[in-house]
């Protein structure tokens, strides 16, 4: 048995992830918009977009993208209006297609999930033939499609559902998890952002094989707790099981500037510019949550951070926007230059329970946190 396919018990994972998923839905419910450059999300001056049709990402218009930047890009774009109970409506049939097959699903926002087939329900015992009748039945029952992943773990089935998209299929077999991983670019890595990639260019880490030469202890010297993962994943190793009880404990993001912020006015604005990002994350979870968290981190690296709870569940985008600027208020004026903002929605919709039943690792998917360039 390769290294990529240690002695476990052999998982049959699938990762299931919609194509263009909220444009996708605005582009089947108006068949004006079919064919076009589409891009849900606000076309304002602050606005951001929320997700892209294929057509507007042509012109590299992507999600998060600051719609001024997506609207210079593509001058005959359309922007509209997201509608987040359409999106979550489908995503239930969609669900309710996965637990045909399977009750270990374990969702990670509205448009993807893991799904664990190693035991079906319906007997088929294989993989890439119910990925195939799941793309097949969401295709009937909603006219969208979906691309999978098919594999021995999270890791590489969620990179195969990617591989061929959109509307395809990718199939990484154990004796082949190795060799993939290795010619894999290192942002293809979970949690390898762009400032990630050039630290890793200047260490000549380039792809999944440069980092599986390196020793744990070097790449723990280099990227702290990441280590780990990178050690196990450049070697197409993930123990992670699908767990269809996980809850999400926060979502939020942060960004890394390379001027620093040092008037109120530049703060400001980009602050506007995380809410809008963050709030998108928000909506395509689904999660909904009573505390307000700002991380701030100084020129000098010093970390603030500043929260509020409330005895509601956060009720849309203008309370979470209300909050997050109160608390961005507290640490202003700024003293010297800010080179880090983030924020966070936490104390989640169901994560009480999950804290009851256990204690998240650091390594756990439970916490969705990004950072966005």
């Amino acid at each position: 048995m390769t290294e990529s396919a240690p002695d476990l018990l052999q998982r049959k994972i699938i990762h299931i992830d919609m194509d263009a998923f909220f444009a996708s839905v605005e582009q089947r419910d108006d068949p004006e918009l079919q064919g076009k450059p589409v891009a849900v999300g606000g076309s304002s001056k602050r606005g951001v977009v929320a997700a892209a049709s294929y057509e507007a990402r042509e012109y590299g218009v992507r999600s998060a993208m600051p719609s001024i930047t997506a609207k210079r890009r593509c001058p005959d774009l359309i922007f509209v209006k997201h509608r987040f109970h359409v999106y979550r409506e489908v995503s239930q049939q969609i669900r309710a297609i996965f637990r045909m097959h399977s009750e270990l699903v374990e969702p990670l926002s509205l448009d993807e999930a893991f799904i664990d087939v190693t035991q079906d329900k319906l007997g088929i015992g294989n993989a890439t033939r119910i990925a195939e009748m799941i793309r097949a039945e969401i295709k009937k029952q909603t006219n969208l499609t979906a691309s999978a992943g098919v594999s021995y773990n999270k890791f590489l089935a969620k990179i195969a559902s990617d591989q061929n998209k959109p509307d395809g299929i990718c199939v990484i077999k154990p004796h082949q998890g190795a060799d993939f991983v290795a010619q894999l670019p290192v942002r293809r890595f979970f949690g390898v952002g762009p400032k990630t990639a050039e630290r890793m260019a200047k260490l000549n880490i380039h792809n999944g094989a440069d980092l599986r030469a390196q020793s744990e202890d070097f790449l723990r010297q280099h990227f702290g707790k990441s280590a780990g993962y990178l050690f196990r994943a450049s070697r197409g190793v993930d123990h992670r099981e699908v767990r269809a009880d996980r809850i999400r404990k926060s979502v939020g993001g942060e960004r890394t500037y390379g001027d620093d912020l040092v008037t109120d006015s530049d703060l400001q604005d980009a602050f506007e510019n995380i809410i809008d990002i963050v709030w998108n994350s928000i909506e395509k979870s689904g999660a909904r949550g009573r505390t307000v968290t700002l991380k701030a981190k100084y020129a000098d690296f010093r970390q603030v951070t500043r929260s509020h709870s409330v005895d509601h569940y956060v009720a849309d985008k203008n309370e979470f926007a209300a909050i997050g600027r109160e608390l961005l208020e507290q640490i202003m004026p700024v003293e010297n230059g800010v080179r880090l903002l983030g924020l966070t929605l936490a104390n989640l919709e169901g994560a009480e329970a999950a804290d009851a039943r256990s204690t998240a690792s650091v390594h756990d998917a439970n916490q969705s946190t990004f950072d966005f360039d």
